[in-house]
């Protein structure tokens, strides 16, 4: 087993990532004068969205690439898992702002949840195929 460095670089990325959603939700909230919830405010939900979205899905993948990596997986693989990730996570709060139904909502929050998702599955299926 080594020491999942990549993983480690890309989840030093995606916590600046969230980071900055955290900030986006705290301004939000000065913004709409929202202590706690979303206040009934839709613009102040979607960045709450877009901010646990990213807090169900990224921690558990870059677990499982760390997983990969200190499995030697090669780096390519490791790369072609998490940049993809690294992108769609940036992108996706883009698409959760957009106008319902958009080209916009469908470009940015539809791709970034496609990407999320095969990624996902091909971390899982490769841990699978790798201790079978």
């Amino acid at each position: 087993m080594t020491y999942p460095l990549i993983t480690s670089g890309y989840a030093a990325l995606l916590a600046l990532v969230f980071l900055g959603l955290s900030a986006w939700v705290v301004a939000g909230r000065v913004t709409f004068k929202v202590n706690h919830g979303d206040g009934g405010n839709a613009r102040l939900n979607r960045r709450i969205r877009a901010h646990a979205n990213f807090a169900e899905y990224v921690p558990f993948i870059l677990f499982l690439a760390a997983l990969l990596e200190a499995r030697a997986t090669s780096r390519f693989t490791i790369h072609a898992l998490l940049l993809p990730l690294l992108i769609a996570r940036i992108a996706h709060p883009f698409g959760m702002l957009a106008p319902e139904n958009t080209v916009q909502q469908f470009t940015f929050r539809g791709a970034s949840v496609v990407v999320t998702w095969i990624v996902l599955a091909a971390a899982a299926l490769l841990l699978l195929l790798d201790v079978t």
